[in-house]
Formats: C-alpha cells, structure tokens, sequence
C-alpha cells in the first residue's frame, strides 16, 4: 500500500512547505471566481470553456500541440499530469512550461493529476489525498497563475466500486489545498471512471461546493457510452444548472468502448445554456481507444473525423468559441510578426491563356477500417480534392459481403441494397487543390469484413 506508507514525515514537511510556498502571492493574486454556476475569469467577465484534453504527461516533448490546439480556435487545454505513482512525475519546472506554453497562446490551462483515475477499481490508482500532496509539492508552478490556471485535483478518482466517499474525500481534498492557500478555481471529477452513472455527484454537490470556504468549485462530468442520449445529457447537467452549481463537461468522445454518446447532444445543449466543455482528445490515444484522436500523430493538418466534427462542426470549437478576456490586454507574442508584400509599383501581368484546359476538378476517397470488434466495426473515409478546389463531394462504395452502416458524422450517409453513399455536409464540402477532409461511420459485418473500392465524385 505504497499510497499510505509514504512516509509521514516527509508528507508532513511538504505539507509545511507548501503552506508557506502558497500564502503571501496565491492569496494576494486575483483568478477565476463562481458565481450563479458560472465561471469568471479575473477581468469579471464569464468565460465558457471550449477546448481538447491533451496528454502532456506521456508526450511531453509535443510542446507544439499548444500553439496547434489554439490555431484551430480553442480557449482552453486540459493538460495531464502525473503525480509519479503510475508514471514518469511532472516536476514543478515541467508544469511552470506548460503554464508558460498555454499563456504564451493564449489559452486557459486546466491542470489535472492522472493517477487517481478508477481508484477503488484500478491497480495502482492513488486517492485525492495523494493528488493533494503533489498539488502542494508544486506550489512553486501555479503561485501567482490564478488569472490562467484552474486545478482539476485528480482525473476520475473512483471506479465503480468503492466509491462512496467520494464526496467525502472530495470536500477533504478542498480543504486541504484551501489551508495549504491555494486560491485556484478547482475543478473536481465524478465517480464511476468519471461518469457518474451512481448520480454520487450530482446528488452530493452542494455539500461538496460548500465544503470550500471560497465556493470557487467547478464540477466536471465525463461523458462517454453512459451519456447516449438527449434526455440523459440535458436531465444531468439541468440538474446542476437548476440549483446554480457549475459544470462542465471535462471529457466526451464521439463513440467508445462502453458505448455510443451523443455528441451532437452534448455540443447543442451545452452552446444553448452557455456550459462549457473539453473534447478527449488531442493525439496519442492508444489501447483499442485510437479512435478518439483529433489529430494524427500530432498533426494539426491531418485531423480525424472526430477533430474535423470538434473543431470545424456544428457548435464546435470555431463556431463558438470566445478567448478568455484575461489575454486582451497583454502584449502580444514575442514571435515576429508575419511579413508582408509590399505593393508591386506596376500591376502585375496578366497570366496567358492555358493551350489546354485545366484539369477538372475532382477528388479522391480512401476507406480504412480504424477499429473492429466481433459483430462491428468503425471505418473512416478520406476525402482528398484533386488539382482544383471542389464545392462538394459524394463517395460511395459497394459491401460484398453483407456489411451494413449503422450510424455516420461529418457525412449525410444512405444506403441502398449493399450500397453506401456519403455526401458532404455544410461544413466540409468546400476543399482547395488537394485540401482533404474525412468522414467516419460505425458498421456491421458476420463472416468477412473485406475493404470495398470507394469513388469520389466532386461538384
């Protein structure tokens, strides 16, 4: 029981330290506040979270995801931490980077401790108090950064057992970092892997908000294969908007494991009743989850189904997302300023015609299969233009051996017999010259799952 037997007296003497490292700056400083379950940077005014969950502690030499995450229009980066009790420890030098990685772009930089996830359940988990002690061991990286950071203390700290005295340990855990003068806006998880199937969250809230002397307390669901429908998604967080309790959805997908969440539910209530939300996530998921990336390898060019719907979708991140007021009036960065061309003296000439006519415009399609299980599948299509822009696409492809399309996003899909077509919706038919976008559907398949040869026709 390595969590419990750490030694008492070094907890003590970092506890001590800790007490002295937050007071004098953390309380002088000003951040984030609650109020009527909703959140305000320090400026006053209300900031709703929108952005991706990136997982810093595994891949802590992509230091550039920062600046990719905030291109595509985000306000805010959930960061994985680690305490070192399941994997390598984030020093308070590697935290004070990351802090400075999401100022200098400009984002609200949501902290959270990893190792606590299905505690109860998980070998190996750690309980809040031990997320606590890391938070204090790292006092030195998020004194005077109340304007930027808020603190997740510990990444979905129960499983679906044990867990409950999650409230208990949760109001424990508050304190402990209060007394210790950390001022921080917290954010505090659900249990059940963060679901909160139990309703042990949602029905122990207030007790949890008022167990904090400051009531800066924001609360955060996960929704995954609990969460796969309207009603589900609107009667839980309505619960919270109802008695005025903060909540956001820290996590959601777009399909998993356990099941199928609706994520087009989750954007359309949360941008109709101003709640914010983080999308898992970025790049580097492993483990039969890959499919949850919204970037390929890293690559802000080459986004998945899932990063194109988060960020280029109905509700996503670039339709609704406002950058924290916090960032108004500082300088701007320190990286040179893009040059310009000045204005030529003469106009320029005129190109001559073309001796033959320009390629037509065109476009190409390729079906992979991302993830299959027995009785299913999920397959993903990528939509390539050809030598000229194109205003739209249709690809379909014919199954020869029975599979079928169950459901689709980032395509209207029909199907007729064994065959499948998928067009274009509002946001993705418009590609430059070789500009690519994609499309992923969940099947169905007994016997063989074979790859079919797919068309593309542009308009």
């Amino acid at each position: 029981m390595r969590k419990l037997f750490a030694g008492v007296g070094a907890i003590l003497l970092a506890t001590v330290a800790a007490v002295f490292a937050f007071g004098p700056s953390a309380q002088a400083a000003s951040g984030f506040t609650v109020s009527g379950g909703k959140l305000y940077d320090a400026n006053g005014n209300e900031f709703i979270m929108r952005g991706v969950n990136h997982a810093h502690t595994w891949y802590t030499h992509q230091t550039s995801s920062f600046a990719n995450i905030k291109a595509l229009g985000a306000n805010t980066v959930r960061v994985v931490l680690s305490s070192g009790d399941r994997w390598t420890r984030n020093s308070a030098d590697d935290v004070r980077n990351v802090i400075e990685l999401c100022k200098a772009n400009r984002l609200i930089c949501v902290l959270e401790v990893h190792d606590t996830t299905g505690y109860g359940e998980q070998s190996g988990a750690v309980s809040l108090d031990r997320a606590v002690d890391y938070w204090l061991s790292i006092a030195s990286a998020l004194n005077g950064q109340e304007r930027f950071v808020i603190v997740n203390i510990g990444n979905e700290p129960y499983g679906n057992q044990n867990y409950s005295s999650w409230a208990t340990d949760t109001s424990n855990a508050i304190r402990r970092l209060r007394n210790a003068g950390l001022t921080h806006t917290i954010m505090v998880d659900g249990p059940n892997w963060g679901q909160d199937w139990s309703f042990t969250m949602r029905d122990n809230a207030p007790t949890v908000f008022n167990a904090d002397p400051a009531r800066n307390i924001v609360f955060s669901i996960h929704m995954y294969g609990v969460f796969d429908t309207a009603a589900e998604i609107s009667d839980y967080l309505g619960r919270f908007r109802s008695r005025q309790l903060p909540i956001v959805v820290g996590e959601f997908g777009h399909y998993h494991s356990d099941g199928d969440p609706d994520e087009d539910a989750i954007l359309s209530y949360t941008q109709a009743n101003g709640i914010g939300w983080l999308g898992w996530s970025w790049s580097g998921n492993g483990g039969g989850v890959e499919y949850l990336d919204m970037a390929t390898n890293f690559n802000p060019n080459q986004l998945t189904s899932w990063g194109q719907r988060l960020f280029n979708g109905t509700n996503g991140i670039r339709q609704t997302s406002r950058q924290a007021s916090v960032y108004d009036s500082l300088p701007p960065p320190t990286s040179p300023p893009p040059t310009t061309t000045p204005p030529p003296t003469s106009p320029p000439p005129t190109s001559p015609p073309p001796s033959s006519p320009p390629p037509s415009a065109g476009c190409t399609a390729t079906y992979a299969i991302s993830n299959q299980w027995q009785g299913g599948f999920q397959g993903d299509v990528r939509v390539t233009a050809g030598a000229s822009a194109i205003n739209g696409w249709t690809v379909r492809w014919t199954y020869a051996n029975g599979q079928s399309v169950t459901q689709s996003w980032n395509a209207t899909v029909s199907t007729s017999g064994s065959t499948v077509t998928a067009r274009n919706v509002d946001y993705n038919g418009r590609l430059g010259a070789g500009a690519s976008t994609s499309f992923g559907f969940i099947g169905g398949w007994a016997g063989t799952n074979s790859v079919p040869t797919v068309t593309c026709t542009a308009s």
